[in-house]
Formats: C-alpha cells, structure tokens, sequence
C-alpha cells in the first residue's frame, strides 16, 4: 500500500513541475477505451496482437464451447486477476456458468497458454517521438503451491515474483521490445506473457494472455529481494518519465470518462466476487 501511495504521489509531483495537470494519467490509453462499453475491452485489444502471439479467446454466452481443456474464465474488463477461474472440463465450466447471477459481468473463454513460465513486462514509452520504451521492466510471476497454470494476481497468497534484471541481457529487451511494439501505441501497459524460457521469450516463442492498460502496477516492486531503497529509486525514476510522456497526449485527443467508469466496474467485480467467497 505504501509503494502504491509512493507511485501517485512520485507522480503528481512530477506532473506538477512539467506543468501537466495529473489527472490526464487516465485519459494515456484513452484512445483504445471502448466508449459504448466503457471498458478497455480485452476482445478489443486481442485484435491488435498478432496471431502467432494470439490465444484463442471467445465472449462466454453459454452457448459456444472450448475444443480442449484447460480454460480460463474472466470478466471481460476485470484486471489483477480478480474474477478469474480455471476450469479442466466442461463439467467444472458447467459449474462455473451456474455460479452466475443477472448482476455478473460479461465473461470471456481463453484457451490457456502453453509455455511454462509466467513473465510480465512494464513499458512506458518515451516522451520522444522514438518509438523506443523509457522503461522496459521484466519480472517472473511464480507459484510454487497450485501447479503451472495457477490463477496467478496480487490477491493470491501464493503468488510471488521474481525481478529478472539480472537475468536478461540489453540486447533481449530490445529484441522483445521488438515484439511488443507490433501489438500497439499504448502509452503504458503490463503485458502478461507465457513462455518456456527467456531465451524463447526473446525469439518470439510465447502467448500473450493479458495486457493491462489501466493502472498496471510494475511488479518488480513486489518483488521481495529487491530493496526498499532501490524500490524508491525505480519509483521517482519510473513517475519521472511516466509524467514526461503523458506531456505528449495531443490536445486534439477525445477525452473519455476513463477513471469513473472503471471505478464503477470495479468496485461491482470487487462486491461479486467477495460475496461468492463468502
């Protein structure tokens, strides 16, 4: 919570001394915000990667069913893995599809990813018009408790990451930024990839299984072998160049109601699944 509070106010302040008003910050990704759903739409967005990077994903109505198990079952405009369920038959999609009520969200059907490992990367652009990321952030998403194809997120105790500066060498992050670049211009976004290997990674061998254009958190900073100061450090630095690029919306950009229709969406996905725990 204290890092989260950290990033904002990093923010403001670097808003403030760029004389841009923070509260544009909604409107970086604006452009792919769909107004006649009000959400980023994860069908939408599906649209700009390319089929080799692309999972078989399809709106859940009941009526249409996947090939091969297993699947994943998500809100249509959930992120931080909230709503999310996996189901290895049709029998556990059966149970999954009765646990509906009127007042759920649309939900989608995705094929799960093949490759072994769960990797997220966080880009921010540069405010130069150099289509080169000001920050490109590589950080491995493990379970070691719910097997290869855990529902993975920030409310799953089991969950941990894993900072991979260390690991991938200059030349892999422009070579998988590379990738990236050919799925869109979005401002900033946290792709959730799967792969076998960063070596795989780097050649182009993965899915994509999300990519999160509203408020994505940079993970490394869960991460907890990294220090508290070089946390601090990423931040400042992080906030500096997000403020920088969001300088750059044009003034002929279509402001879109971005944060309050999320919020609505979220809070109503938040109370939902709350009460199926219950």
């Amino acid at each position: 919570m204290l890092i989260r509070a950290l990033l904002v106010i990093a923010y403001i302040v670097h808003c403030c001394r760029l004389r841009i008003g923070p509260w544009k910050y909604f409107q970086l990704n604006a452009p792919y915000f769909n107004e006649q759903r009000n959400l980023f739409s994860k069908l939408d967005i599906d649209k700009h990667i390319p089929e080799q990077w692309r999972l078989e994903q399809f709106m859940d109505f009941s009526q249409k069913n996947p090939h091969t198990y297993p699947v994943f079952v998500k809100p249509e405009w959930g992120q931080n893995s909230q709503g999310i369920s996996r189901a290895d038959s049709f029998e556990q999609l059966r149970a999954i599809r009765k646990r509906r009520t009127a007042e759920h969200p649309r939900y989608l059907i995705q094929q799960a990813a093949p490759g072994k490992r769960e990797f997220e990367v966080f880009v921010i652009l540069s405010d130069k018009d150099n289509g080169v990321p000001a920050v490109l952030s590589i950080t491995e998403t493990c379970n070691n408790n719910e097997g290869p194809l855990a529902v993975n997120g920030i409310y799953n105790k089991n969950t941990f990451y894993r900072d991979l500066s260390e690991h991938i060498t200059a030349e892999q992050k422009d070579i998988i930024w590379s990738h990236l670049q050919q799925i869109g211009q979005f401002r900033i976004a946290r792709y959730g990839i799967r792969a076998d290997s960063i070596e795989a990674l780097a050649a182009g061998q993965f899915h994509i299984i999300e990519i999160n254009l509203f408020v994505p958190m940079p993970l490394v900073l869960l991460v907890k072998q990294v220090s508290i100061s070089q946390k601090i450090h990423f931040v400042i630095s992080t906030m500096k160049h997000l403020a920088a690029v969001t300088k750059t919306i044009p003034a002929s950009q279509v402001v879109k109601p971005v944060f309050f229709k999320k919020l609505k969406r979220s809070r109503a996905l938040k109370a939902l699944t709350k009460n199926e725990v219950l």
